[in-house]
């Protein structure tokens, strides 16, 4: 066999190799794409966007996240401390019709420092507190978010805050802390069999009726004051 003919053999087989490789990475890229969509669910898309449709800089984010909080153990809450969760949850709706910036502001605090009892890093540091919540409870973070955002927003020129947004943010971020002043459980059994969470599907958790879920809040039976 000529020496030419050895070359030729080589790279055709080099050329074989480096393209099985690329194609091995883009199915591995892919596949690791579809895993954090689906336990990020709609918290990927919102990473995408805020990397302005980069999903390759979103998945590396997401991915960092789940390194750095994927192993924590959320902890139990004793039935007293639950029950004084739930007390200033009620209490701060209630708030809302003549409050609701103050109300809102309770919500924030609130659920900053429900995480933290549960083991989620402290709530003085919003950005890592988010972020672990993110990975464990990604269907209902965005409410944590919403309420931290209208806490923290200035009013608007009229010297007044748009009071649909805060009742928008103290429904949604509902959710969130029912996830978190429930027993902890592990995140495969969080979901419907159609991958939808119980929340989200308007299901109680422990499969029975659950009254409180499904009362009016005050201040959707009255027009709460602007703050």
């Amino acid at each position: 066999m000529s020496t030419g003919l050895i070359i030729a053999l080589i790279v055709i087989v080099a050329a074989v190799l480096v393209v099985a490789a690329v194609l091995t990475l883009r199915g591995r890229g892919s596949q690791h794409g579809r895993g954090l969509k689906r336990r990020f669910g709609p918290e990927y898309d919102r990473a995408v966007a805020r990397h302005n449709g980069d999903e390759k800089a979103a998945e590396r984010e997401l991915a960092e996240r789940v390194e750095r909080h994927g192993s924590l153990r959320e902890q139990p809450l004793e039935p007293a401390e639950r029950q004084r969760y739930e007390d200033r949850w009620t209490a701060a709706q209630e708030r809302f019709v003549d409050s609701p910036r103050e109300a809102v502001a309770e919500a924030d605090r609130l659920l900053a420092e429900l995480a933290k009892a549960r083991g989620f890093p402290d709530g003085g540091q919003y950005e890592e507190q988010f972020n672990a919540l993110s990975v464990h409870h990604a269907d209902h973070v965005h409410g944590y978010r919403r309420v931290h955002v209208v806490a923290s927003a200035r009013q608007d020129g009229d010297g007044r805050t748009d009071t649909e947004d805060m009742r928008a943010a103290m429904v949604e971020a509902r959710a969130l802390f029912e996830d978190l002043v429930g027993p902890a459980r592990r995140r495969e059994e969080s979901r419907t069999p159609t991958g939808e969470s119980h929340a989200r599907a308007g299901q109680p958790r422990d499969g029975r009726d659950d009254s409180r879920g499904h009362l009016p809040w005050a201040f959707n039976r009255r027009h709460a004051k602007g703050s």
